[in-house]
């Protein structure tokens, strides 16, 4: 890990009007897309950007993705979205999240993605050892 980076990294945002279903909540796929946002500076904050792992010629290719919704988010709530690292190998690399409300606290979703390395051509490859390294696994600071 980086000097000076923590285990957990946050990101923050507002939920937008184009995100909200019918039902006046968060269209359930969005959270993927904060997910990614959110998995995508976490890397940033160890160290390592996506671009840099595409500048070697590497890309990771998500394998698995669950989500459990435990309450709603609405339009104009302010919400967070935690990310940490739950498992790493030379070949793969596993995130936990807490999505919540930034005000309350209230959790609302908790996920969980895993990623395999691939190159260019979609072969298998390795995470370089350096960014293997600063990818810290923590235990689940929810119950996921």
């Amino acid at each position: 890990m980086q000097d000076g980076a923590t285990p957990i990294t946050t990101i923050r945002r507002r939920v937008d009007y184009s995100e909200i279903d019918q039902q006046g909540v968060v269209y359930h796929a969005r959270y993927l897309v904060w997910l990614d946002v959110a998995r995508t500076e976490h890397l940033r904050t160890t160290g390592t950007s996506y671009r840099e792992l595409e500048a070697l010629g590497l890309r990771l290719m998500v394998t698995d993705a669950s989500l459990r919704y435990r309450a709603p988010a609405r339009y104009d709530d302010p919400v967070r979205v935690r990310t940490w690292v739950q498992e790493v190998a030379s070949r793969r690399v596993s995130f936990g999240y807490a999505v919540e409300h930034d005000v309350s606290g209230q959790l609302l979703v908790t996920a969980h993605t895993a990623l395999v390395v691939l190159d260019t051509t979609g072969a298998f490859a390795r995470l370089p050892a350096d960014v293997r390294e600063r990818l810290f696994p923590i235990d689940d600071p929810v119950r996921l």
